[in-house]
């Protein structure tokens, strides 16, 4: 199966299994790019699904993996990681940074490790949809799983 997937997701595969995480990569006909669009097939709650946002904290890349039922506040963000700015980050930025299409980013498979936070709010929900490097594919997890397969920090994030 491996041979018919997306090289970014191929890269989703390899990282995930480096590090010990379970979810086997789920494919669509179709891109799901957005939290509902991915809701919708898999059967679950919007809050369910992991969107995986990158925003350009004072030049750096900032990957906040949020809950679909919510919107990031930069200006808490900016305070919650002592940064001047963060805003969101271009198409061109996000790409050069996690090697991934907005609307497939995945939480692992980056070029380089990515400071990242995991909205607080996934942890309601025992299995957490993610995506898996391309807007047609995803896998499931848990909060625990992400911030451990990230590195990541629990935050509120709204």
């Amino acid at each position: 199966m491996a041979e018919k997937l997306h090289p970014n997701t191929v890269r989703v595969i390899e990282a995930l299994r480096a590090r010990g995480a379970k979810g086997e990569v789920k494919v669509f006909e179709e891109p799901v790019r957005t939290a509902a669009a991915a809701a919708a097939p898999l059967g679950c709650d919007v809050g369910a699904i992991a969107n995986s946002l990158v925003f350009d904290a004072d030049g750096a890349p900032l990957l906040v993996l949020t809950s679909g039922a919510h919107r990031v506040d930069t200006g808490h963000i900016a305070r919650l990681i002592g940064a001047r700015e963060v805003r969101r980050a271009t198409p061109e930025f996000v790409r050069e940074h996690t090697g991934q299409p907005i609307g497939g980013v995945a939480p692992v498979g980056h070029p380089a490790p990515i400071r990242t936070l995991v909205d607080t709010w996934l942890g309601k929900h025992e299995v957490v949809w993610a995506a898996a490097g391309h807007p047609n594919t995803v896998f499931p997890t848990t909060f625990e799983e992400l911030v451990r397969i990230t590195g990541g920090t629990p935050a509120d994030v709204e």
